[in-house]
């Protein structure tokens, strides 16, 4: 995802309108999502993201209690971004339901391949850490990846509907795997700086909704 955040250093106490107030905070959270897609959260110090932002560490504190607090108003904020991408695509009525879900993987692999595979999904990353991570983040994480499984889910149905898949495909069932799968997909592909790990997922998920013929669809090249 593309997220600006370089700005110049401001000093002193935060700002006190409303607007401002919005705005820094805005820039804190921006910079976070960024740097998260890319390195773990157990990893990252405060002072990386604050430099990243040009704001002051005492600011920082006027609108997160701590670094924990910090994390997760980065997963909503990550949540919120990717669940308008979802219905960007899905929603799209001038596409075909199975198109959609391709449209959605070639947008996704674009995004990875503007960044040089280096970031992948904030939510998976910190999903991989959560021996280190407070509890809490595992509720607010499994949360994001069940509104993403009922988004896909809704798709598939509509696909079923349209026969454009296997009549008796369990789409609940196949929205899992899709994000169990993909997120894996995902990681491979910031290991190997390379798009064929998104590709092979791709072609054996969208194959696997029509056993027994040729997917007929288009993967992303």
């Amino acid at each position: 995802m593309d997220l600006p955040v370089a700005a110049p250093r401001r000093r002193g106490r935060p700002p006190r309108d409303g607007r401002a107030l919005a705005d820094t905070r805005e820039r804190l959270v921006r910079a976070g999502v960024a740097i998260l897609t890319e390195k773990g959260f157990a990893s990252v110090g405060l002072e990386e993201i604050l430099a990243a932002t040009g704001i002051p560490k005492g600011s920082f504190y006027h609108y997160f209690p701590g670094k924990d607090a910090f994390g997760l108003a980065l997963i909503d904020a990550y949540a919120a971004y990717f669940a308008a991408k979802l219905d960007r695509h899905f929603a799209d009525e001038t596409r075909a339901p199975l198109q959609r879900l391709i449209d959605f993987i070639a947008d996704a692999r674009a995004g990875m391949a503007r960044h040089g595979y280096r970031r992948g999904c904030l939510v998976g990353n910190l999903g991989q850490e959560m021996g280190v991570l407070p509890e809490a983040f595992r509720a607010a994480l499994h949360g994001v990846f069940l509104d993403w499984q009922a988004r896909t889910a809704r798709c598939l149905e509509a696909a079923r509907e349209k026969r454009e898949i296997a009549t008796d495909t369990d789409c609940t069932a196949m929205a899992a795997f899709f994000w169990i799968g993909w997120e894996g997909a995902v990681l491979r592909a910031k290991l190997e700086r390379a798009p064929e790990p998104l590709d092979l997922f791709a072609r054996g998920f969208l194959a696997a909704l029509q056993p027994g013929r040729n997917p007929g669809c288009s993967t992303p090249s």
